[in-house]
């Protein structure tokens, strides 16, 4: 017993003293009540120190180095465990620099003259300590058992990738910013032709200042700018998040939806769908004709000026109401020229993103200005995905722009 209680007291005592002695009113720093590598390294000096006085000629120098690094790494580990308390505080380590030397060498006289373990018995321990941690970290989080030291430095110095998730303040006074998913029936016009255009990868960048310059294109035509979520980043539920008008559940638990595609048709409108790939993506050809579309018109890798010229067309049909939608192809990733997805150069790949949907959102601009009685509603499916880290971490996870015209 005497031989496992001790390393545990000594290891408690070496992150616990500079707990209490920094101790404030009020405050709220979650701590573990032993240190777990200083555990470790307590059980495992009589361990190296009993096969040290065993040893003899040149194995005997290298225990001795052993024995050494042993003890410096007692000291190293309570230092790091200080420094970590100390920088969740903001203090300076001042006097609380010798508190290391002072705990440990009290730990290491604890255990200087306990029983080893063996090797086999070492791992066993620390194995288990680490379970019975678990488990009550599982059951009450508010107290953890043990305190990982080089963890927890590891992680407060690791580069922090930026925020992603949430928006900043920055957006709420100059843009709409709503969390919901679906956009198009809040500013569909059942009174005149309708286009709905969903832009591939069109995300929310986390420069203000970015957005700005992609939405001066629009000058004079919106009628609402905003941002909103999405639930998934994939284009197929963006196409059925925007086309839907309802969503019920009966008694029954059956589930039923109604699409605007469908609710325009029954009022005389002719629906549209354009897409400038394959019937086969994203398995197209099993909803989209469901969902109240008549005429499906499929590029199968036509660009986003030839869709134009197509859509168009149809907007040139005056005698006829149209509700139309359109999703985009020129910045889908990975995109042309790029042979990998995620290793690719990420200020090339920016360049050439930024390129393709400038002049994918001046077609819309000049297309709405054309057709001043047509309303626009031009939205992102989604943020950019399939593509470098870097560049992804300009965006905002599952936030997109939108544009209502006219």
């Amino acid at each position: 017993m005497r031989k496992l209680l001790y390393p545990l007291i000594a290891s408690a005592l070496i992150t616990i003293v500079p707990f209490l002695l920094s101790f404030e009113k009020g405050q709220d720093i979650v701590r573990g009540l032993f240190g777990y590598e200083e555990f470790a390294l307590l059980l495992l000096l009589p361990l190296v120190k009993k096969a040290f006085a065993r040893s003899v000629g040149r194995r005997k120098a290298v225990l001795f180095c052993a024995v050494a690094g042993v003890l410096f790494a007692i000291v190293l580990v309570a230092w790091i465990d200080l420094q970590n308390l100390l920088a969740i505080k903001g203090w300076a380590m001042g006097w609380y620099v010798l508190l290391p030397f002072f705990t440990c060498a009290l730990a290491i006289a604890m255990v200087w003259k306990s029983p080893a373990f063996s090797l086999n018995g070492f791992a066993f321990v620390m194995f288990a300590a680490l379970v019975v941690h678990l488990a009550a970290y599982n059951q009450y989080a508010i107290q953890p058992l043990a305190q990982f030291p080089l963890v927890d430095y590891l992680e407060r110095t690791a580069p922090q990738p930026p925020q992603r998730k949430h928006l900043s303040d920055d957006w709420a006074p100059k843009y709409t910013v709503t969390d919901s998913v679906t956009i198009t029936r809040e500013y569909i016009d059942s009174s005149r032709s309708n286009v709905v255009i969903l832009v591939e990868s069109w995300g929310v960048p986390l420069d203000t200042a970015r957005l700005a310059r992609e939405l001066k294109v629009f000058e004079g035509a919106p009628q609402t700018v905003g941002i909103h979520n999405r639930m998934y980043s994939r284009t197929r539920t963006a196409e059925r998040e925007d086309l839907m008008l309802k969503f019920v559940t009966d008694s029954s638990r059956r589930r039923d939806t109604t699409f605007l595609p469908a609710v325009f048709a029954n009022m005389g409108f002719s629906t549209h769908f354009l897409f400038g790939g394959d019937s086969l993506e994203q398995w197209r050809y099993k909803y989209i004709r469901n969902i109240g579309f008549k005429d499906v018109v499929y590029g199968k890798g036509l660009g986003d000026a030839e869709m134009v010229a197509k859509l168009d067309s149809i907007l040139q049909d005056t005698a006829s109401r149209h509700f139309v939608a359109w999703i985009t192809l020129d910045t889908k990733f990975p995109m042309p020229g790029f042979g990998s997805i995620y290793d690719a150069d990420a200020a090339a790949v920016d360049s050439a993103y930024s390129e393709r949907l400038a002049g994918t959102l001046q077609l819309v601009a000049s297309l709405a200005k054309k057709y001043p009685g047509v309303r626009f509603v031009v939205q992102g499916d989604h943020n950019p995905i399939l593509s470098p880290l870097e560049f992804q971490e300009n965006f905002y996870k599952r936030w997109v722009p939108f544009v209502v015209l006219n």
